[in-house]
């Protein structure tokens, strides 16, 4: 199977000799974006990126309505990492630390680290959120943590990042999955396994999906689908800062415009879009009202 898209582009696939279902991920432009919102450390610039590509990653074998985010918290120098993607394959992502960050970031060493993972609607109220402690030093191990305690199920995950480009491959061992065959080759899993431990990083890294799908499983008969392209999008909206300055209150809607003579600033921090209110919108969102659009872009 050829496609044209070789980046920001999720492939779904099946190994159907060895009963096996996978995905790939490739990300170009829409990780460099998200990459470029601020100057990261080289390690959490890695981190970032791959936890970008597992949140698109593990949106492969779902029925996604919302968006799935990827949340790690600590009480060390990694305070936080977010990242998302949503049901139209949009990408977003940050992270905040304080200096000195170590080198190298092992997530295990961080205290009070924790990993959520959040599928669905946030406004609706209908969200699924798992919660895994961090005990693996790097984020791949962490993931197959929380597939072998939420789906009891074995599944395998490489990641990896540089400054151009993030590629994610997952691969989930279930029954029933493939063809006839599959069902009587107890040792199926074991050799995609090897086969997948051969993938260094740097030939993830430089070879478009299908190629490196051919060359690691051509004997296992891969049967891709079809592909589903990706990019980076912010789903920050003027009437999500709207509910959020009337869940402040009058009071520090107050002192807000009397600190910025009359006037509120809101900017994205995935995206920099930039949302201004002045008085009368403000008085609009706290009365329950619609301010006017007088939100402008700065990238």
């Amino acid at each position: 199977m050829e496609t044209v898209l070789v980046e920001d582009v999720l492939h779904r696939f099946v190994l159907e000799r060895a009963g096996v279902r996978g995905v790939l991920v490739r990300l170009g432009a829409a990780w460099r974006e998200v990459a470029g919102r601020s100057d990261y450390p080289a390690p959490l610039r890695e981190l970032l990126g791959e936890s970008l590509v597992a949140s698109a990653l593990l949106t492969g074998n779902i029925k996604l309505e919302g968006a799935l985010s990827i949340e790690l918290k600590s009480s060390g120098a990694l305070r936080l990492l977010f990242t998302e993607c949503s049901d139209q394959g949009r990408l977003r992502g940050l992270a905040r630390w304080n200096d000195p960050l170590p080198e190298p970031l092992d997530l295990s060493a961080l205290p009070g680290a924790v990993m959520a993972i959040t599928i669905g609607h946030a406004e609706r109220g209908q969200r699924y959120q798992g919660l895994v402690e961090l005990s693996q030093s790097e984020l791949p191990g962490a993931l197959e943590n929380y597939f072998r305690l939420s789906e009891q199920l074995p599944a395998r995950l490489l990641l990896a990042a540089d400054g151009e480009h993030a590629v994610g491959l997952m691969l989930q061992k279930l029954p029933g999955e493939g063809g006839h065959d599959a069902v009587e080759d107890e040792d199926a899993w074991s050799r995609v396994l090897h086969l997948t431990g051969t993938l260094g990083r740097e030939e993830m890294l430089a070879t478009a999906p299908e190629q490196l799908l051919y060359r690691l499983y051509h004997e296992e008969t891969v049967r891709m689908f079809e592909p589903r392209p990706l990019a980076f999008g912010c789903s920050c909206s003027r009437e999500r800062v709207e509910s959020m300055l009337r869940s402040l209150g009058r009071d520090e809607v107050e002192a807000a415009l009397a600190a910025r003579d009359g006037e509120i600033e809101v900017i994205c921090e995935f995206c920099a879009q930039r949302y201004t209110f002045d008085r009368i919108d403000a008085e609009h969102v706290l009365s329950g009202g619609v301010g006017a659009d007088t939100s402008t872009t700065s990238q």
